[in-house]
């Protein structure tokens, strides 16, 4: 055993943090998150974490660079007051979009940042729904990569539906079929060009969704190009009703905009990224995933089976 459970949240998520402690029948402990006047980030923990298996709740969403800066500095502080075992818990892991090279002289930002992690003081890293699957192998400790596919197959499980499950495209075929499999329903894929990042062009779809109720499964949304347009192309190939099911709402740019006039009826999200001010969408409903969080959490403590979860 690595001493007491503790938990400190980041400032990117302090709900999350606050439901997976009520999950866990705990509180936060406190921290102090200030800056200095000049904009640099000021970090102190409240409380003696000597011994203690201490997990940091941040998702390094937008501000992206703020809250991966504060989450290293948050690291850094436990590793220099002698906690037992650090783990970052970070539900929606940034900077996982290039994980390779596929043009000349670009860098492999996924790898940059799980060794800038690594480097901070962070023993364990708990994720959920990793870009690529491939990332968990730039890290030197363990790694636990998260499902929301439970949490977001619940939801659908509650209507009645002659299902088609959507990949997007080519890459998101895997997440798809496994939606496919635990609904029973078919499986389709648009077929898409990509011309510039953030820039999408659906062209048609491979698969028979006529006079069903199609689900696009992607694990996040962004700019929300790729998803409106499939759910155009899904429409014009004589779907009956058109929805979407994503782990990370990213919702960056013209995002909610394009949301609001797209076809979908329904956009279904986690809670990995905090839905602010900014990122409000009558079509988008958002879906805790903090329960899954608590138990993966609870079972690293524990020296328990995480896999279970996988199921």
């Amino acid at each position: 055993m690595h001493g007491e459970l503790k938990i400190i949240s980041g400032s990117a998520s302090p709900k999350l943090a606050e439901a997976i402690c009520e999950h866990l029948g705990t509180k936060p402990s406190p921290v102090l998150r200030e800056r200095f006047s000049d904009g640099e980030i000021r970090i102190e923990i409240g409380e003696n974490v000597r011994g203690d298996d201490v997990f940091i709740v941040q998702p390094t969403c937008s501000p992206v660079n703020y809250h991966l800066m504060e989450l290293c500095l948050m690291l850094d502080a436990l590793k220099r007051a002698s906690a037992s075992r650090v783990t970052a818990v970070v539900p929606y892991f940034g900077y996982a979009r290039q994980d390779r090279k596929v043009v000349p002289r670009a860098p492999i930002s996924a790898k940059l940042v799980a060794d800038l992690l690594s480097t901070a003081g962070m023993q364990r890293l708990v994720t959920c729904d990793l870009h690529a699957g491939q990332i968990q192998g730039f890290f030197n400790c363990p790694v636990d990569n998260l499902f929301a596919a439970p949490v977001l197959l619940e939801q659908l499980r509650n209507r009645d539906e002659d299902f088609a499950i959507i990949s997007p495209d080519a890459g998101g075929v895997e997440r798809a079929r496994a939606y496919a499999k635990r609904l029973g329903a078919n499986l389709a894929i648009v077929d898409k060009r990509r011309d510039a990042p953030n820039q999408a062009k659906a062209m048609h779809i491979i698969g028979d969704v006529k006079d069903k109720v199609a689900v696009v499964i992607d694990d996040m949304i962004d700019t929300a190009g790729t998803m409106c347009a499939a759910a155009d192309v899904i429409m014009d190939n004589g779907a009956k009703e058109v929805m979407a099911c994503a782990t990370h709402p990213v919702l960056s740019g013209p995002a909610i905009e394009r949301l609001e006039k797209s076809a979908f009826t329904e956009i279904i999200v986690t809670d990995t990224i905090p839905l602010g001010p900014t990122k409000q969408c009558s079509k988008i409903k958002q879906c805790s995933i903090a329960s899954l969080l608590a138990k993966a959490i609870n079972n690293v403590h524990t020296e328990s089976s995480v896999s279970v979860l996988f199921v």
